[in-house]
């Protein structure tokens, strides 16, 4: 494997009924670092930064794992946002606090690590995870 890749940089473009909503929570509450505003006439449009990115792919038997694991049943659409944080517990409940569901309280997992499940504003579900066996 090589350690060069023609991908740059990964983008997750998420389209929000309320633009000013998502922006408080995803920038305030979680805490992303504001990038740039692209804001124009014809739009609004922040970047937040989240960390170095990967794409994760599952098939439909993992997935349907994942979810009994973290939830304990399937409730994630063909797209869920995974971010490792320093705790997941404590990142848990400040999220809950501000705008997010808590679809699972943080579960350690047979990967050995402790998982949640959040609905968060703009239609996205979150797992956030913190590795135990670093």
């Amino acid at each position: 494997m090589t350690d060069i890749t023609p991908v740059r940089e990964l983008r997750l473009v998420v389209t929000v009924p309320d633009y000013d909503e998502a922006v408080r929570f995803y920038r305030d509450v979680l805490d992303l670092p504001e990038l740039a505003d692209f804001s124009s006439d014809e739009g609004r449009v922040m970047l937040l930064g989240a960390g170095r990115a990967t794409i994760e792919i599952v098939d439909q038997d993992q997935a349907e794992f994942i979810d009994r694991v973290e939830v304990g049943r399937r409730v994630a659409g063909h797209i869920r946002v995974a971010m490792e944080v320093d705790d997941a517990a404590e990142t848990t409940r400040r999220l809950a606090g501000g705008g997010a569901e808590i679809l699972a309280e943080p579960t350690r997992t047979p990967w050995d690590s402790l998982n949640a499940r959040l609905d968060a504003p703009g239609g996205l579900q979150l797992t956030l995870f913190t590795e135990l066996g670093n």
